[in-house]
């Protein structure tokens, strides 16, 4: 489902849906994040304990169609951190997520290690040569995703997997076509109900 509709306090930045990031290319054609139901779910209860402290989510990739999989595949096939796209990726599944902490006032990044897509040993979720204050920032966000059903993916410290991923089925259509598909079976079912209640019997 698309996260925004679920939480419409959350960020969604996608660097994929333009030229910005480690590629230099565009892989999205907007920035629409989809991520299963299950981890939505999750992710809202993560938002809500955040807000308690002035603090939300950006979130910088979710499902990933599998042919944008092969494309990161060619230019960086390591699978410490690109997934072999042969065996899939849990972002093919909808089932992953990356993101980081803002400030919920200022809607600033707080400090952490690296950048998006640093692939560099500084990108390791246990990395410890960090300031106390990016230390605490990371322990922050891996604490609260934890708590809530998320696990920590050792390579970078902005991906998480939804416990569970593996009962997923891997996945390659568009984010576009699903809300697509989602806003005309919204309408088909008002113009039902108009009918409905046009041909109804009257009391």
């Amino acid at each position: 489902m698309e996260v925004s509709s679920m939480i419409p306090s959350i960020v969604i930045s996608l660097p994929y849906a333009t030229d910005q990031n480690f590629f230099k290319k565009r892989f999205y054609a907007s920035n629409t994040c989809l991520l299963r139901r299950s981890v939505v779910d999750r992710l809202a209860a993560v938002q809500k304990e955040l807000a308690a402290q002035g603090l939300g989510l950006k979130i910088w990739d979710g499902y990933r169609p599998r042919s944008v999989q092969y494309e990161f595949w060619k230019t960086l096939p390591d699978p410490n951190y690109v997934a072999d796209p042969v065996k899939g990726s849990r972002h093919n599944r909808g089932a992953a997520v990356d993101l980081t902490l803002i400030d919920l006032m200022s809607g600033e990044e707080l400090p952490m290690p690296t950048g998006y897509d640093d692939f560099t040993p500084k990108a390791a979720a246990d990395f410890k040569l960090v300031s106390p204050e990016v230390l605490k920032n990371r322990t922050l966000l891996q604490e609260v995703m934890v708590k809530h059903g998320f696990v920590i993916f050792p390579s970078e410290w902005w991906h998480f997997d939804a416990k569970g991923w593996e009962e997923f089925p891997l996945e390659n259509f568009s984010p576009e076509e699903y809300v697509k598909s989602q806003n005309g079976s919204q309408k088909s079912q008002a113009k039902t109900q108009e009918y409905k209640a046009l041909n109804s019997p009257k009391n």
